[in-house]
């Protein structure tokens, strides 16, 4: 097994080699893709293996989380492809000034260098990361969990080949052979080796890299995501949009974990909700939901009484918490309390509302009458995305190519002095 030291200098020693042309870092991407597909099987073989390990350790939702499919694969090489297909970020012009004295200054955009990111259960992260890292001209280093280590072994390779079919180093991709904590650690205090740390996994594993790391570090979401019911909310499109950001797939981070019911309609919508979420999706054979309810919504509807704490988790199942409030402003005020600042959702016909939600809750993503499950970089346009980020500085929500560029001044003189 490679030590965590030695990968850590193999990949900060990779870097130079990708001051490659646009085309040849395109090429590099195309080239991982058709590798992704060609070795498809040996991906999935060793999935099959983390599957069958992890079965007795997890349920159903996180097992969903971490396998693989000819589909998935599928997915996992067409978002190479449109990452490959965005505007390039490095050495983009952000800003020109021309000084009264001739100076020409550019704020351009550069890459951060090598990114770390750790990560958990999902192995399509593996190539989203490594892809999105590649064509913003920075290198990477992956660190997955060990539920998904033959996945993710075997889906470096297939990258590796690809870097090396368009003449690029492998080490470009560095990948953590140890998956115990020591290596996570010594991660997090790989200064001069790495330029920014992503964690992106549960919220054991971003507290502690947001309290140790030593290296810069982007504070990845947990996510309490929360919609609200307003009074004037279409309720048809309220049960559609609910069911969707819950039970779509319960196991991601921008799925409800909390509903907010305005109490003008509780009467009329909990029921309608209660039959949506579990009786009628018996009856289609699909996973009930249970409702943790509130004081409020439990004079309403049956279900799971919420106990303290309920509306501060992340289920990442099909759990979900209800609660009935006043009015817009309580549903606000309830969410500045309890909200992870990912991603929360106002259903509603009122405007005015609408607006007040839009500017009054401070999350990364704030949507009116959409689903939570839009937070996505790919459906945000990005190709994929490296994490979602709900922290303000240097990046915010999904982070795609241009989040992994920073800035540098290039100024050109000819000969002036100060």
């Amino acid at each position: 097994m490679k030590k965590t030291h030695d990968i850590l200098v193999e990949t900060k020693a990779a870097l130079p080699a990708l001051t490659a042309s646009k085309e040849r870092k395109n090429a590099a991407l195309e080239a991982i893709a058709a590798r992704l597909l060609s070795e498809q099987e040996d991906i999935l073989a060793a999935n099959r293996e983390d599957v069958e390990a992890s079965r007795s350790k997890y349920g159903e939702v996180m097992i969903d989380r971490l396998t693989l499919t000819p589909e998935r694969i599928a997915g996992m090489a067409q978002g190479v492809r449109e990452v490959a297909e965005l505007p390039d970020p490095e050495g983009r012009v952000l800003r020109r000034v021309e000084r009264p004295n001739g100076l020409v200054i550019e704020k351009t955009s550069v890459p951060l260098g090598v990114v770390a990111i750790i990560y958990e259960s999902r192995p399509n992260v593996t190539s989203d990361a490594a892809v999105l890292a590649l064509k913003s001209g920075n290198a990477v280093i992956l660190r997955g969990g060990r539920e998904a280590y033959r996945s993710n072994a075997a889906i470096v390779r297939a990258i590796h080949h690809g870097l090396e079919d368009a003449g690029l180093p492998a080490a470009l991709v560095g990948f953590i052979e140890d998956t115990d904590h020591a290596s996570a650690d010594e991660l997090m205090r790989a200064v001069g080796y790495i330029d920014l740390l992503i964690p992106r996994g549960g919220a054991g594993l971003i507290r502690r890299c947001t309290e140790n790391a030593k290296v810069p570090c982007i504070q990845t979401g947990t996510g309490i995501c929360h919609i609200f019911v307003d009074a004037t909310a279409d309720q048809d499109r309220a049960l559609d949009i609910i069911e969707n950001a819950k039970a779509s797939r319960p196991s991601v981070c921008n799925a409800e974990e909390v509903l907010l019911v305005h109490q003008d309609i509780a009467e009329a919508f909990l029921p309608r909700l209660q039959k949506r979420l579990t009786s009628e999706r018996e009856a289609k054979g699909l996973v009930p939901v249970e409702l943790r309810l509130d004081e409020r919504a439990a004079r309403i509807i049956t279900g799971t009484p919420a106990a303290e704490g309920d509306f501060d988790r992340e289920y990442l199942d099909y759990i979900l918490a209800v609660a009935v409030v006043d009015d817009a402003d309580a549903a606000i005020a309830h969410i500045a309390v309890h909200s992870t600042g990912h991603s929360d959702a106002i259903l509603t016909q009122d405007e005015a509302n609408a607006a007040k939600f839009t500017a009054l809750v401070d999350s990364a993503a704030v949507y009116v009458n959409a689903s939570t499950r839009f937070t996505d970089g790919g459906e945000f346009g990005l190709g994929c995305e490296m994490g979602i980020s709900t922290q303000k500085l240097h990046a915010r929500g999904p982070m795609g190519l241009e989040e992994l560029n920073s800035y540098k001044y290039i100024i050109r003189g000819n000969g002036q002095i100060r």
